[in-house]
């Protein structure tokens, strides 16, 4: 990798209003629909607390329409028109957020499956001083509803155990997207967050892995997950072949594979980087 450019996909940002908050709340979409409409129903009680960030992967189903956004609170819409699946959405997310200047960032899937009212466990972590909280349905104050058998064992006997032996923290629920990231962590120049190679899952694994190996302050927060009783699964992982892509990606992830091989500098500082309001360079 080249040190002196931070790698971050090309996206138009369209700011819908100010920054007001101390923290961002970053939402992953790509074609949810009614999902995240809902979604954003259900967290209107929170929105005053963080900043909503839509990070938008290509939408093509309407539900990211701007008008409709600004209406139910949210403070922008990113969409990402560069190569990449969510770590490339992730990196969006973090690049414009830190230009932003935001203390720290909240990500959250947006298909309507988390329960919002962790929000306000989410800022009490990151006003505390933890630098990786990771939201768990498996711990005391969580609840995990309808979660498809396979998923379930899946995450308990393979996932998080094996995560945990790589990152040396007990990790309980490592598939679960909902969980915030300090400033301090992100732009850390050791763990080289704004890399390509990180275009994936791997970088929500990546960084559990890199904030407990290195020293952070990492904490559990108890989160509810819930899948539909009936009809399909809101997910992007489907399949023998999906489950299968994400073991592999975690078993990369825990044997060095993504570790950077030089310093990267530190985001505060790199050099090449346009304004939040401009298209960024890939």
């Amino acid at each position: 990798m080249t040190s002196a450019i931070r790698q971050v996909p090309t996206y138009r940002a369209d700011e819908l209003s100010g920054r007001r908050a101390r923290y961002a709340l970053c939402l992953f979409v790509i074609n949810e629909g009614d999902r995240l409409l809902a979604q954003l129903g259900r967290m209107q009680p929170w929105m005053s607390q963080v900043d909503v960030i839509v990070a938008d992967g290509g939408s093509t189903d309407g539900s990211t329409e701007t008008g409709r956004l600004t209406r139910l609170g949210v403070n922008c819409l990113l969409t990402k028109t560069g190569p990449g699946k969510l770590g490339a959405q992730m990196r969006m997310a973090f690049a414009w957020c830190l230009d932003r200047g935001y203390e720290g960032v909240i990500v959250m899937d947006g298909n309507n499956k988390d329960g919002p009212e962790a929000i306000e466990r989410f800022i009490a972590a990151l006003d505390a001083g933890v630098d990786h909280a990771q939201g768990s349905r498996f711990i005391r104050g969580g609840r995990a509803i309808n979660t498809p058998t396979a998923r379930y064992w899946g995450v308990r006997l393979l996932h998080a155990p094996l995560l945990s032996a790589a990152s040396r923290y007990w990790y309980t629920d490592t598939t679960n997207g909902f969980r915030a990231y300090s400033r301090r962590l992100l732009v850390d120049p050791e763990i080289a967050v704004f890399r390509d190679v990180l275009a994936g899952y791997e970088l929500h694994y990546y960084l559990a892995l890199q904030a407990a190996r290195r020293g952070y302050v990492v904490r559990e927060v108890p989160t509810t997950r819930a899948y539909p009783a009936h009809g399909p699964t809101p997910s992007k992982i489907h399949g023998l072949s999906g489950n299968l892509r994400i073991l592999k990606t975690l078993w990369d992830v825990c044997t060095g594979k993504y570790s950077p091989h030089e310093p990267a500098p530190s985001n505060e500082t790199s050099a090449g980087v346009a304004p939040a309001t401009q298209r960024h360079a890939a």
